[in-house]
């Protein structure tokens, strides 16, 4: 399977990142950064460093610094430290392995090098899609498929983290997330509906930390700050792994219930950053929906299946 992984590191990034790393079924063309958990510079400073961490010999492509809803938003220190990764100590990167062109242009020139063959897992902002996208509206239709982390529908009671309505990486540019979701390519979404099924406990990473060596003791080591935002501001006792989720869907899909139907983002006013699906099952429907390509939504998981396969799967 080609990936390209859109990411924003971001602590459960490196998760994903790590797990990526670790399936021969994968074949990670490259990293593309986007603003979000820290700062573009940040971001993709970040990803360099992980890409020597974990021995990626994939390239890593800057992206997006900025959001097309052109609003600016708070980094999220308080979830994912000050450099993004937990404020642990990142020492200097080589930068040998960043690739000249920006993250739009790489994915365009990549699917089309690779028609029907690339699936691009999606973890932060969707701003790099949304204007490759707008460059070339083409390349949707030889995308194999589109996985993203993001969203919340309301299964289990689970809502926004942002707002009430709002999950961070859709809030965080509505406006491209809004024209991924209309584009004629299959969209996967594994939102908070189904990653709050992934907690990783004290106890599951002081596992990690003696089972994987040194890339587990750094995953332990990110999540103490990680943990103080679950434990003191969310009541949860661990840290949730939102992004390793998309690539298990990648492997998996089988350990998912799904319901499809196209998705509209709420792009202004109070419901911002809103991801709200119209099942394919409903007859008739508002305009806003009609004509969009039916997109498929994650319900539930087995977390159980999942937390056992990242687990053994980067011990490996």
């Amino acid at each position: 399977m080609k990936v390209i992984f859109d990411t924003d590191p971001g602590i459960d990034d490196a998760m994903a990142l790590l797990y990526l790393s670790k399936l021969p079924q994968i074949e990670l063309l490259g990293i593309t950064t986007v603003v979000g958990n820290a700062s573009i510079e940040k971001t993709t400073r970040n990803a360099l460093y992980l890409r020597q961490q974990f021995g990626i010999s994939a390239p890593v492509v800057q992206g997006a610094g900025e959001t097309l809803d052109g609003v600016k938003k708070q980094e999220p220190a308080i979830v994912h430290g000050d450099d993004g990764l937990g404020n642990i100590d990142i020492p200097e990167v080589d930068r040998g392995g960043l690739d000249g062109r920006v993250a739009s242009q790489f994915i365009i020139d990549t699917v089309k090098a690779n028609p029907g063959e690339v699936t691009i897992i999606a973890v932060g902002r969707m701003t790099n899609l949304a204007l490759a996208l707008r460059a070339e509206p083409g390349i949707a239709k030889q995308v194999k498929q589109v996985i993203i982390m993001g969203g919340a529908f309301g299964y289990k009671g689970r809502s926004g983290n942002v707002t009430p309505l709002a999950e961070a990486n859709i809030y965080g540019d509505p406006v491209a997330a809004d024209e991924m979701f209309a584009a004629e390519w299959p969209v996967v979404v594994v939102g908070l509906d189904v990653t709050h099924d992934i907690v990783l406990d004290t106890d599951y990473l002081a596992a990690l930390s003696r089972d994987v060596g040194a890339n587990g003791e750094l995953l332990r080591k990110m999540s103490e700050h990680y943990a103080h935002f679950y434990n003191n501001i969310m009541g949860i006792n661990g840290v949730v792994g939102h992004d390793l989720l998309a690539v298990t869907y990648a492997l998996h899909p089988e350990w998912f219930e799904t319901r499809r139907g196209p998705i509209v983002t709420i792009t202004e006013g109070l419901a911002t950053g809103q991801t709200a699906q119209m099942p394919e099952t409903r007859k008739g429907g508002d305009p806003a929906w009609a004509g969009r390509p039916v997109q498929t939504i994650c319900t539930d998981v087995d977390g159980a299946k999942v937390l056992e396969h990242f687990r053994v799967t980067v011990a490996g």
